[in-house]
């Protein structure tokens, strides 16, 4: 992992694998769609801004970083915002992608370079299954209920058909969920922190407006699942998938009581009906094995780690 491409290198876990990277020692070519997404000034990387939609620019890009490795970051990865403009989230979540591998592929086939392509996809392609079936195996019936969790199965559908027609050498993680410090307010954990922090010096049992709190989730630390990123490109075997996943399910009552306990808060929470998605899937709890037994990896933190880092965040 020397010259690393990453898409999407402006967002959530895009921040975290330009460190991981820096740290590593190799040369990040960092792909966002405008210096204005940045956050904070640009890490130690070589910023290439574009639209992964414009076929000339993703030309240009494979040209100049010649990378051994590309980590494919980029997407719509809020299921309302994919929902709401469907169209989009196809043409940023699998056309796109369409074009990187096409212009990877035809720079492996002049030569000078044989890029590990790994592939970002999502455990909401797994939908619904049986109590029993949990913790998902890789083996589970996709069944996706989103347009998101659909365009992410298009998306490693096309991944894996490009290897077996090209031989590029296509990884593919399918994520559970992941939090930590800078991941948007909009997503599930930071939205809990932020309005558990609204609520500190509120009296006992003041009300806090929440969503569906039964749904059972998967959690992961954003840099463990860096972490597993970066293994997965040195030790995955390519056309293969990886769960990434700590194994644990928690409902979202059970978050929110950690959320509220570690707050330091006593809310009384009642669910609004604009945050309750029909859609939402009961359980997604995932086996990671394959992962473990394919890289080494395994996860270093905790829910709590998570919280803490959020709630550090949310009161800066």
């Amino acid at each position: 992992m020397k010259r690393v491409l990453v898409t999407g290198a402006a967002g959530f876990v895009g921040s975290y694998m330009l460190a991981a990277l820096r740290d590593l020692g190799a040369e990040p070519f960092a792909l966002a769609t405008d210096p204005a997404d940045l956050q904070s000034a640009p890490d130690a990387a070589t910023w290439l801004f574009g639209d992964l939609r414009d076929d000339a620019y993703v030309l240009r890009v494979v040209e100049a970083a010649r990378p051994d490795t590309v980590i494919h970051l980029a997407a719509i990865s809020h299921v309302p915002t994919a929902t709401a403009d469907p169209a989009l989230a196809w043409d940023v979540n699998v056309t796109a992608t369409a074009r990187l591998l096409h212009h990877l592929g035809r720079a492996r086939d002049v030569g000078g370079i044989d890029p590990t392509v790994l592939i970002v996809g999502s455990a909401e392609q797994y939908g619904r299954h049986e109590t029993h079936e949990f913790p998902l195996v890789e083996s589970a019936a996709q069944a996706p209920r989103t347009v998101y969790a659909a365009t992410k199965a298009a998306q490693e559908t096309l991944a894996l058909q490009c290897w077996r027609a090209t031989g590029l050498k296509v990884v593919v993680a399918r994520s559970f969920n992941h939090s930590g410090r800078g991941q948007p307010t909009r997503f599930l954990l930071p939205a809990l922190v932020q309005r558990a922090v609204e609520l500190r010096g509120a009296a006992p049992g003041t009300t806090m407006m929440v969503g569906n709190r039964s749904p059972i989730r998967d959690f992961l630390h954003v840099s463990d699942v860096v972490a597993a990123y970066i293994s997965l490109c040195q030790r995955g075997a390519p056309g293969e998938a990886y769960n990434v996943a700590s194994g644990t399910g928690w409902s979202v009552q059970q978050i929110l009581d950690r959320v509220l306990a570690r707050a330091g808060v006593q809310a009384t929470p009642v669910e609004d009906p604009s945050l309750v998605r029909s859609v939402d899937v009961p359980v997604l709890i995932g086996d990671s094995h394959k992962l473990q037994r394919a890289t080494g990896w395994s996860a270093t933190r905790a829910l709590d780690d998570i919280i803490d880092d959020l709630l550090h965040a949310a009161t800066l």
